[in-house]
């Protein structure tokens, strides 16, 4: 097994901040692996994340399988669903979604996932998501049928937040949500990150550098990039090692 959040942890605790390349198997064109992976071991990125909101069943095991042929950077599943898990992957971030009070989302998909997850290999990680409201409808917000945090109100997030480390969750991820308008606010990042002793990963609504480092300056230990790199592949010539 792969120790994906002990190294994590090592990351964090000698100040080097991570990259998490998120690819949706639902939006991603499997012939494009090759060209496009050969553009992430160039950069800066340290993970590959995959998963998505929506996406058919066998289509993330074929995915991971192909990826796997091309990098040795570790893969990380960032399941919506039971369907999407695969022993192929290295870890799983075993998302509990701790903005909402859908019970399925909370608890319910995780019990349906402990059959495929007895024998895996994969590093499970509990994971605290927070979603938080960025301007427009998400998938996830769509998904689930949960509505998003508002963002003005930072102590809730903050406490939010702090209740899913005391329960005993390893990770926080404060989602803007795929294609966000905006990503989350420095100044969230910064209060939930005062308050935290686990690592912390911002995602949604990043599109340049210069919100990527924003948002490693106000605490993130973790930026997820996915649409961006989706849209525009000369993002990743900014990335470069």
């Amino acid at each position: 097994m792969k120790q994906i959040y002990k190294n994590i942890v090592q990351s964090v605790s000698s100040g080097e901040k991570l990259l998490a390349v998120l690819i949706d198997p639902d939006k991603f064109q499997i012939e494009h692996t090759p060209a496009f992976i050969s553009k992430v071991n160039a950069s800066i990125a340290t993970h590959i994340f995959v998963g998505g909101s929506e996406v058919e069943e066998q289509l993330t095991d074929i995915l991971v399988n192909e990826i796997k042929k091309h990098t040795q950077l570790p893969i990380v599943l960032f399941p919506g669903d039971v369907t999407q898990i695969t022993n192929k992957a290295d870890g799983l971030l075993f998302l509990s979604l701790i903005s909402g009070r859908n019970p399925e989302y909370l608890i319910g998909k995780h019990i349906k996932a402990v059959s495929k997850l007895k024998g895996t290999q994969l590093d499970i990680i509990p994971t605290g998501y927070l979603l938080i409201e960025n301007g427009k409808e998400t998938a996830v917000q769509r998904v689930t049928q949960t509505q998003p945090m508002p963002k003005n109100n930072s102590e809730h997030i903050v406490n939010t937040a702090k209740a899913g480390e005391l329960l005993g969750m390893k990770l926080i991820y404060l989602e803007a949500g795929s294609g966000a308008c905006e990503p989350i606010s420095e100044s969230i990042i910064s209060k939930v990150k005062s308050e935290l002793n686990i690592p912390l990963i911002v995602g949604g609504g990043i599109r340049s550098k210069t919100q990527m480092n924003a948002a490693y300056q106000a605490g993130a230990d973790v930026v997820v990039i996915g649409t961006a790199f989706e849209e525009d592949e000369s993002f990743f010539d900014s990335l470069k090692k």
